[in-house]
């Protein structure tokens, strides 16, 4: 993160003028747009600052210009100009001394930009009241799982692969013969109005990847707090439906089931033995498998049993209650036959 204070931060009235490169656009620099966008004027309006060269009333202008007088006069440049100086606004990454990240993973201009303007930018974009720390942990998620992989696929380290931001960001580029076919200026129209249809994606994206990982992060919480009170590691009983896969495997819990409403109903769903993997820690019992209701629960002897899956990974009663003894049955049932083995 930042060791200084970034150009427009320190006065928020300050009118800024950022700028990338002309021509051919990336995921870095689109996705640096976007970045300051919603660090520095994120009441603005994204797609009409690109396609327009003034709106009143935004403080943050924008400049796709590869000319050295158009870059000089600039705040902050991103993704050209060579040169690498925060403090003066300076944000390239393309010199034989590139910016390198601690885990030796070279910086693109995104990844630079998120390191300065990342924080401003999630404080932002969060929709409900949350701490600083979770600030900051939503900061380290995107920074890890959507900065990083920009970072490297600009830098040539890894590919980010088929249908990600990158070839999203690709496919808004106009087609190699526009020029040839439409004239100069009609090309670079529709050049600036591919990077605007990408900077919308990217936005989208971002703006939904901050308020899944803000819900994640609570999902944890809630997860542990259940987890801590459950009186059989092995049943995780949570009152609101959620991800919870994702804490019992990082925090690898014992637990078997996991109880939550769906719908006007409650299930028990059972959990793979790894992350990622079918089958269960412990399967439903085989004498539940695809029966529903009245002949569920002459079986189970649950009375408001609604469902067990022919797979064994998922059953459902009609009250939560129903939903916890269902789970409990399946262990005493799945305990008495491994003592029999």
């Amino acid at each position: 993160m930042s060791q200084h204070t970034p150009i427009g931060l320190k006065n928020e009235t300050q009118i800024i003028k950022a700028l990338t490169h002309s021509g051919n656009f990336h995921a870095d620099e689109t996705m640096g747009y976007v970045i300051l966008h919603y660090a520095c004027s994120p009441q603005g309006d994204l797609r009409k600052r690109i396609l327009s060269s003034h709106i009143d009333g935004d403080r943050l202008t924008f400049t796709r210009s590869r000319s050295p007088q158009v870059i000089e006069k600039a705040d902050i440049v991103f993704d050209v100009g060579g040169i690498y100086n925060p403090a003066e606004g300076r944000y390239d990454h393309h010199m034989r001394n590139k910016p390198i990240r601690d885990n030796g993973i070279p910086y693109s201009a995104a990844g630079l930009l998120w390191k300065d303007y990342g924080l401003t930018a999630v404080r932002n974009l969060v929709q409900t009241p949350v701490d600083e720390e979770t600030i900051l942990q939503i900061w380290e998620a995107i920074d890890q799982s959507l900065i990083t992989p920009i970072d490297q696929d600009d830098n040539g380290v890894a590919k980010m692969g088929k249908l990600s931001l990158a070839d999203i960001v690709s496919a808004c580029s106009p087609p190699w013969d526009t020029a040839e076919l439409y004239g100069e200026d009609e090309a670079l129209k529709k050049e600036n109005l591919g990077f605007a249809n990408a900077a919308t994606a990217v936005a989208a994206h971002l703006v939904n990847t901050v308020d899944r990982i803000r819900a994640s992060l609570k999902a944890t919480n809630r997860v542990i707090e259940a987890y801590q009170q459950a009186e059989d590691k092995r049943i995780l009983i949570m009152d609101t439906g959620m991800p919870t896969a994702k804490v019992i495997f990082d925090r690898d819990l014992p637990v078997v089931y996991v109880v939550s409403p769906s719908g006007k109903q409650w299930n028990v769903k059972a959990i793979p033995p790894t992350k990622g993997d079918f089958g269960q820690r412990v399967p439903l019992p085989e004498s539940w498998a695809g029966l529903e209701r009245n002949e569920l629960a002459r079986i189970s002897g649950v009375k408001d049993a609604v469902f067990a899956h022919p797979a064994r990974f998922i059953c459902g009663a009609e009250s939560k209650e129903g939903a916890i003894r269902m789970a409990q049955l399946s262990l005493q049932i799945f305990d008495t036959l491994k003592g029999k083995k």
